[in-house]
């Protein structure tokens, strides 16, 4: 699959960096303010700014005194398969736990790396899931499809049956129905600041995986240093031990409004 292929290139950089490939001269001169009130013109399933909110409440709703994690992804992102396939697991338990609300921050600027706006097709699809489909279940178990090392792009309406997602929201979730909000998004999000990274090559450019606890910036470019991966440093950056996560009742040290512990 040609698809397959370009994964395989553009791995070797291991993250997509949004700064880099964004370079329309309309996108230059928008502003953060012009591009959020763009944003607020589509009504989707998402919060203003473009979240997914998920909780063992359901969608939406968050639970009272746990921290909420945000990662900021695009489909075709190796490092955003490289982060779910890594906590993935540990953020399901979190969050049927209650011990996190969990947002999902999906962009689709990823297409011109493929020749079938792969990005765009899954992320619509996110959307849609969000949007008909009340168990957000279904659509965590879909994210953990598409980024299976074993996926095959051919299979991306069979991945969301399979992850629960009933057939008749499976057969319109790729009609590109979300097509304004996803360059909406693509826009208004690498504007934000809080979301550049701060450190490394690259520190100043929106990249993805982006990750925020309680709305702080995570530096992932920290984690070899601490010799730690994506699982062991999130759920340390929380105040959790591994042995607590899935712990009803054991909540976070840093609660819903603390900062990640370096």
């Amino acid at each position: 699959m040609v698809v397959a292929i370009i994964v395989v290139l553009v791995a070797i950089a291991g993250f997509a960096i949004y700064g880099a490939i964004h370079k329309n001269d309309v996108a230059k001169s928008t502003t953060e303010e012009q591009a959020y009130q763009q944003l607020q013109k589509v009504e989707t399933a998402a919060d203003d700014k473009g979240g997914i909110l998920i909780s063992s409440e359901g969608y939406g709703k968050k639970v009272s005194g746990a921290p909420t994690v945000a990662v900021y992804m695009d489909p075709l992102c190796p490092g955003c398969g490289e982060f779910n396939r890594q906590t993935d697991p540990t953020l399901i338990s979190l969050v049927d736990a209650g011990q996190i609300n969990l947002e999902i921050h999906p962009m689709s600027f990823m297409d011109e790396y493929s020749t079938d706006e792969y990005s765009s097709r899954a992320t619509g699809a996110i959307l849609y899931i969000a949007s008909n489909d009340d168990n957000p279940d279904h659509l965590l178990k879909f994210i953990s499809n598409i980024y299976a090392e074993d996926f095959k792009n051919m299979a991306l309406k069979q991945q969301a049956i399979d992850a629960g997602v009933p057939q008749s929201v499976a057969d319109k979730a790729f009609n590109g129905e979300y097509r304004k909000w996803m360059d909406a998004i693509n826009l208004y999000t690498p504007k934000r600041p809080e979301l550049w990274q701060v450190s490394g090559s690259n520190k100043g450019v929106m990249s993805t995986p982006t990750i925020t606890i309680n709305g702080n910036y995570w530096d992932r470019n920290q984690l070899s240093l601490a010799g730690m991966n994506n699982k062991t440093g999130i759920i340390a950056s929380l105040g959790l031990k591994e042995d607590e996560v899935g712990q009803k009742g054991t909540m976070p040290s840093i609660g819903e409004s603390g900062k990640p512990i370096s």
